[in-house]
């Protein structure tokens, strides 16, 4: 008896794999992303307060993750309008999202479509079964189970993929709306920051 689940077996080993490196790969990008926001804004704020808008640019650039880069948008638009400083800020806000879910979708794509393979090479591996007990006059048990196996592993295979690929998926979800909330708050805050110091830091 083999374990042989036929080509589709083979295709769910692909995904497999292709969801642990996208996983990683994202986490390691979401834990970067994640910084003490609320120190970080306090130190911006008071350079800012002291009239040093150099110096605070420099932070931010230090700093390099999503929520400096939404700080920086805002002390380089200062000076002009707040519908503009919002625009800009909202903009870049939006492109930090987009940077970070990059590929998160594919972790959502990978598990839905991973069962349904699965099924797939169930369904082919019964009907090779079938045809295969047709064509033969007699049928051995080891080629019975041999058929069964390749139309069974797929199956089982696509909901083991499926399945932890979820709780991946999920778990950077979270992460990725934390930022969000983060983000938020932090574009919220020094937009209305240089608001109330009438567009001069």
């Amino acid at each position: 008896m083999t374990l042989s689940g036929g080509p589709v077996f083979w295709i769910l080993l692909a995904l497999a794999v292709a969801a642990v490196v996208v996983f990683f790969d994202r986490l390691v990008e979401l834990r970067r992303a994640q910084i003490d926001w609320q120190d970080f804004m306090k130190g911006v704020l008071n350079v800012l307060d002291s009239g040093n808008e150099e110096e605070a640019l420099a932070i931010c650039e230090d700093t390099a993750v999503p929520a400096a880069n939404v700080v920086a948008t805002a002390i380089r638009h200062r000076k002009g309008a707040e519908s503009v400083l919002r625009d800009a800020v909202d903009a870049q806000g939006r492109s930090e999202i987009d940077r970070l879910d990059r590929r998160l979708a594919s972790l959502s794509i990978i598990g839905e479509i991973a069962p349904l393979l699965g099924l797939l090479g169930a369904l082919v591996g019964f009907i090779k079964a079938v045809m295969a007990a047709n064509a033969a006059e007699v049928v051995t048990r080891p080629e019975l189970m041999d058929a069964t196996m390749e139309a069974l592993v797929p199956a089982a295979m696509g909901l083991a993929i499926a399945i932890p690929v979820a709780v991946m998926h999920g778990s950077l979800r979270n992460r990725m709306d934390r930022i969000v909330t983060e983000l938020e708050t932090v574009a919220t805050a020094i937009v209305g920051h240089i608001a109330s110091q009438g567009g001069k830091a």
